[in-house]
Order: structure tokens, then C-alpha cells, then sequence
């Protein structure tokens, strides 16, 4: 997979601070694949022309609205395309638009987890200003 060094940055800037999350690369696919809990929300790589992609699992409205406004977010390459959409990168998606599908991906992966694992990820959020609850006692 190329590097899309403005881009790369971008997506693991926004998918850093997202509860829960864990990244691998799966070199089968030269895919940098995101999961929330066990389950991926989003896959970064390239299809057959070389375009480099960002798939994300979206809402099927949301999915088909940003279709019809954004030529260059198409159908999941090699997903299904009903949930999964493709975001050409270096095109003229705006940046705005990249970091809300991301966290919208996030978002509808977390809402289908079971309520436990749920659960297990919001209780290791930490809560601002509490940083003192964690430390040793002295």
C-alpha cells in the first residue's frame, strides 16, 4: 500500500481518541484494517488501479446520500456494498467529511456491540479531571 502521507495522518489522528479501538495490518490485503471492540468499522488500502482507499461501514442512508453528493465515495471495494462505502483519497472529499465518516463508522460499529462489551469500553474512557482517582494514594 502507497503512503498518503496528509491523509494517513488525518484518519489515525481521528481514529485515535475513539473508544475502544485497536488497528492491525493485514498483509493479505495490504489493508490497515480499525475495529471497535472485535468488530472493524473501517480498512485502509487500495483497489486494483492503485486509488488509495478508506472503506468505512456506515448507516445505509447516510451511505447512499454521500454517494449521490461525492463522486469520489463509491460502493465498499470488495465489501458489501450495501454497508460499506470507499473514500478515494487525494480527491476533492472534503477533510470535514472524511473525519465524520470515520466517526460515524465507529459510531454504528459501537451501537451493534453487546451492551457488555459496550460496557467494558466506556468504563475504560477516562473521565477529565479525574486523574487523581487513578493515582496511588501517598
Amino acid at each position: 500500500m502507497k503512503p498518503c502521507e496528509k491523509w494517513d495522518e488525518l484518519i489515525e489522528k481521528t481514529v485515535a481518541p475513539l473508544p475502544g479501538t485497536a488497528r492491525d495490518y493485514k498483509p493479505e490485503w495490504d489493508a490497515i484494517r480499525y475495529f471497535v471492540g472485535d468488530v472493524m468499522f473501517a480498512m485502509r488500502g487500495e483497489n486494483k488501479e492503485g486509488d488509495s482507499l478508506l472503506t468505512v461501514k456506515l448507516p445505509i442512508g447516510d451511505g447512499e446520500i454521500l454517494r449521490l453528493r461525492y463522486p469520489d465515495i463509491i460502493p465498499g471495494y470488495y465489501m458489501n456494498k450495501q454497508h460499506w462505502n470507499s473514500i478515494i483519497l487525494n480527491s476533492d472529499v472534503p477533510e470535514q467529511v472524511l473525519v465524520d465518516c470515520i466517526k460515524l463508522a465507529h459510531h454504528t460499529v459501537f451501537v451493534k456491540l453487546t451492551k457488555k462489551k459496550q460496557r467494558e469500553i466506556e468504563a475504560s474512557i477516562p473521565v477529565p479531571g479525574n486523574e487523581q482517582a487513578d493515582a496511588p494514594a501517598k
